[in-house]
C-alpha cells in the first residue's frame, strides 16, 4: 500500500464526487456492500460529497448497488455505454455498436476452433440474450440477478444494436488472446475493448469507457473539475476513470497494471479496501 503524497492529501480537500465501481471494487465475492464501507460511503455523503456508481453492469443489475448507497445521481452501467437518472428514469446517454460489428464479432466468436469455448452476451435494450444456457452464463446470471434470453441463433437478437457485447470463458489464455487479436482487427477509433475481469471480454461503441463517463458526470451535469473527482475501481475497464480523476484510487486485488496508474492503492476487496480509502481521504 502505497503512502499518500501531501499533493493527494491536499487534493482530497477539493474532493466533491466520488465514483464507485462495483465488483471487486465495493462488492466481493459476497456480491453485496459490506457494512464497513456502507458506513463510509455514507459518512462521504453526510460531509456534502455526491457518491455515483460506474459499472460495466447491466443498469438493471447495478440498480440495487445504486439504491443500496442512497445516490441520487444518474448510474453509468456497461462501461458508461448507458447513463441513466433512476430518480427520473431519463436517460443521459446510450451509445450502441453498429449491427455491421456485431455481427463481424459473432461470426468470429463462432469460428470453429472458439465457438465451443466461449459464451457470447448480446446487451439489447438492457436485456440479456444468450445463445444458449451455458454454465458460465448460468453463474454470471446468478450474480447480476438477470434471467438471459436464450434464442439460438443470435443474429435474431440484433433487430436492435446492443449496448454491450460480453464473451466468457472460463479460460484466462483464451480472453488474452481474443483481446490481442481483436485489438489488432478494430482501432479504438472503431471499437473500445476492454475486460472487466479476467474471464470477461467486453467490446462497446468506441467512444465508450467509464473515463468519458465519469467526465460527462461530473463537467457536464456537475459543473465540477476533474480535481473534484474522486474514483476507486479494481480492474482494466477501470483505467480510463482513474486516469481521468483527480484522486484515482486502485484496489488491492487490483492487477499489477491498474495499481501502476493509481494514485493510492487501497486494502482489498475482502478487507473493504473502498472503506479505507474513503475515510484516509474523505473523512
Amino acid at each position: 500500500m502505497q503512502k499518500a503524497s501531501t499533493d493527494n492529501q491536499a487534493a482530497a480537500k477539493d474532493i466533491k464526487l466520488l465514483v464507485l465501481d462495483i465488483d471487486g471494487t465495493i462488492a466481493g465475492h459476497s456480491n453485496t456492500i459490506s457494512e464497513p464501507v456502507k458506513q463510509a460511503i455514507l459518512a462521504a455523503q453526510a460531509r456534502g460529497i455526491q457518491v455515483a456508481i460506474a459499472t460495466g453492469r447491466m443498469y438493471r443489475s447495478a440498480l440495487r448497488f445504486h439504491q443500496d448507497i442512497g445516490s441520487t445521481l444518474p448510474l453509468m452501467a456497461y462501461q458508461g455505454a448507458w447513463i441513466q437518472d433512476p430518480n427520473t428514469q431519463k436517460i443521459h446517454r446510450h451509445w450502441v455498436v453498429s449491427r455491421e460489428i456485431a455481427h463481424q464479432l459473432l461470426d468470429y466468436f463462432e469460428k470453429p476452433e472458439l465457438r465451443s469455448l466461449l459464451s457470447v452476451h448480446f446487451y439489447i435494450n438492457d436485456r440479456l440474450y444468450v445463445r444458449e444456457l451455458t454454465k458460465e452464463t448460468k453463474i454470471y446470471a446468478e450474480r447480476s440477478g438477470v434471467i438471459p434470453i436464450p434464442v439460438g441463433d443470435l443474429r435474431q437478437a440484433l433487430t436492435n444494436e446492443p449496448t454491450k457485447i460480453l464473451a466468457l470463458s472460463d479460460d484466462i489464455d483464451v480472453i488474452d488472446k481474443l483481446l490481442g487479436n481483436l485489438r489488432r482487427q478494430y482501432t479504438p477509433a472503431e471499437l473500445y475493448l476492454t475486460t472487466s475481469v479476467a474471464t470477461f471480454f467486453e467490446a462497446t461503441n468506441a467512444s465508450v469507457n467509464k473515463g468519458t463517463a465519469v467526465r460527462y458526470l461530473a463537467e457536464e451535469l456537475l459543473g465540477l473539475e476533474l480535481a473534484n473527482v474522486m474514483a476507486i475501481g479494481d480492474n482494466f475497464n477501470d483505467l480510463e476513470m482513474l486516469e481521468y480523476a483527480g484522486l484515482g484510487v486502485a484496489m488491492g486485488n487490483a492487477p499489477s497494471g491498474v495499481q501502476a496508474i493509481a494514485k493510492w492503492v487501497a486494502p482489498s476487496v475482502e478487507q473493504d479496501g473502498a472503506a479505507v480509502a474513503i475515510e484516509k481521504f474523505l473523512l
